[in-house]
């Protein structure tokens, strides 16, 4: 009888797909092997109307899910990396990072109106949002705007969006999310550190497959999938976001570029809430391998402590601390 292995994916559209992804992968590699997918509501599924900010927890997207890879009831789970906390339950493990779709974010206008960027918009345009990353980047980039929060899957805020009396001129959202979707169509404009000053999550546009700690059996399966070139920079991101931390969750911006084979750039920026300050800093250095990657975040994350990001990282953290 042929082995079964069970994937654990949250119940939405987008996270069905991304799992379908996975699934399809790896039954043309191992067309004797049965994979079934297993969807399960986690908490933020459960919650649609918290703002992601107010939650205390990190696991928002996870901690069910991880539960059921534990106990042994899952085989792997099927994340969105950027949904994937630094830190991870003991004996849960990152098993491979498949290859990353466009990190960057994208713009999104309503239905009807015929402005092509930010930039356009008029005074007291409302930006539909629910990332203190993205709202605190366009306050600092585009303070003449407005920001309103946006909860639900991708088709419900687009549906948000476009109803008339939705309120909402625009929504910022990850373009690897609109692209599986398969809602191209939709995109307005892409978003980026020169054009608009934009900077995006780290770890956004992978997926990744946890898996147990030891389970040799599945690591040796899902590692066909693996992307090199994708593990290191998002390793690195990770890295640079664990060193800022400090137990709570903080918006980092990142753009991350191969400029030759093995060289890897990374710009990284942290803004305050309101948008007033920002520190930002840029590296370039070799990474050939995950201690490399490790160690090159973890470098980026010093020069932004140097050059004063604690200051604004603990405004963050209290205000976190106060309304979550």
């Amino acid at each position: 009888m042929a082995r079964k292995f069970n994937v654990g994916t949250r119940k939405s559209a987008l996270a069905m797909i991304q799992a379908e992804i996975v699934h399809t992968d790896l039954k043309k590699s191992y067309p004797d092997t049965y994979f079934e997918i297993h969807p399960m509501n986690t908490m933020g599924d459960k919650d649609q109307t918290t703002a992601l900010s107010k939650f205390g927890t990190k696991a928002l997207w996870t901690s069910e899910l991880e539960a059921q890879l534990l106990d042994g009831s899952l085989d792997m789970i099927v994340h969105c990396l950027k949904d994937l906390p630094t830190k991870l339950p003991d004996k849960c493990i990152i098993g491979c990072i498949l290859e990353r779709e466009d990190p960057r974010d994208v713009l999104i206008m309503k239905k009807g109106l015929t402005q092509k960027s930010l930039a356009e918009l008029p005074n007291g345009a409302v930006v539909g949002t629910s990332s203190l990353r993205r709202s605190s980047q366009i306050k600092r980039n585009y303070p003449n705007l407005k920001l309103k929060d946006v909860r639900g899957n991708v088709g419900s805020r687009l549906n948000k969006l476009d109803a008339d009396d939705g309120g909402y001129s625009c929504l910022i959202l990850a373009a690897a999310g609109i692209k599986r979707m398969g809602w191209d169509s939709r995109i307005t404009s892409y978003l980026d550190s020169k054009s608009d000053g934009h900077y995006y999550a780290v770890g956004q546009g992978a997926l990744a497959i946890e898996i147990r700690e030891g389970d040799d059996e599945t690591l040796s399966l899902i590692k066909i999938l693996s992307n090199q070139a994708s593990t290191l920079a998002t390793l690195a991101e990770r890295s640079l976001m664990r060193s800022l931390e400090g137990g709570c969750s903080v918006p980092i911006g990142v753009e991350s570029t191969w400029v030759e084979n093995d060289r890897l750039m990374i710009r990284a920026i942290v803004v305050s809430l309101d948008g007033s300050r920002c520190i930002q800093t840029e590296r370039v250095d070799q990474v050939l391998n995950i201690d490399e990657a490790e160690g090159f975040g973890q470098r980026i994350a010093q020069d932004l402590v140097e050059k004063g990001a604690v200051t604004i990282l603990d405004e963050i953290k209290s205000n976190q601390h106060v309304t979550g």
